[in-house]
């Protein structure tokens, strides 16, 4: 079985979107369901059709998020001091600022993978440059193979803070991320 180290935020992000989906929008989609079938002729019932295949979609997103949430291991970084000789070495959850060839800095939290978003500076422990900087200390040197070829980062600062990872938020067709 595959760990899936995940923080406290992410696990609460995971959980609930599951409850989302199985308290609201099954639900929901399941009343249309049974209307539309109410109607007669399923064959050329859109909305029958569609909610068919709606309930497979959500069905098959509940059952993927509840192996992930079964198999979670949450990790608080603000606990991993003491398994980081005092927090000086990488681990999971730490923050940590790199720096490139070129001097540019960039500050990177690892995390699990349900939670990695590079825009926020959110990278997964599995990723070649969060893999890399595991067990790393300040001053350590890495090499990370990318596809876009070699780079060369040298370790700057690493903490360990909170991480906070925004709210699930369900997002309908036509709808924005931004309401």
């Amino acid at each position: 079985m595959a760990k899936n180290y995940i923080t406290p935020h992410g696990m609460g992000r995971l959980q609930s979107e599951y409850d989302y989906l199985k308290k609201k929008e099954r639900p929901e989609v399941t009343r249309l369901v049974s209307w539309a079938a109410s109607l007669g002729d399923r064959s050329e019932n859109a909305d029958y059709q569609y909610g068919k295949k709606r309930l497979r979609e959500i069905d098959r997103r509940l059952r993927f998020l509840a192996k992930r949430i079964h198999d979670a291991v949450v990790v608080d970084p603000l606990n991993q001091l003491a398994n980081t000789n005092g927090g000086e070495k990488i681990a999971f959850g730490a923050t940590v600022t790199i720096e490139d060839e070129e001097g540019m800095a960039r500050r990177i939290r690892i995390v699990g993978i349900d939670e990695s978003d590079t825009t926020d500076g959110r990278i997964s422990w599995k990723s070649p440059l969060g893999s890399s900087l595991l067990g790393k200390e300040v001053g350590d040197e890495i090499i990370v193979k990318a596809p876009a070829g070699e780079r060369e980062y040298e370790v700057r600062e690493i903490e360990y803070e909170e991480i906070l990872i925004e709210e699930y938020v369900h997002v309908g067709p036509g709808e924005s991320e931004s309401r």
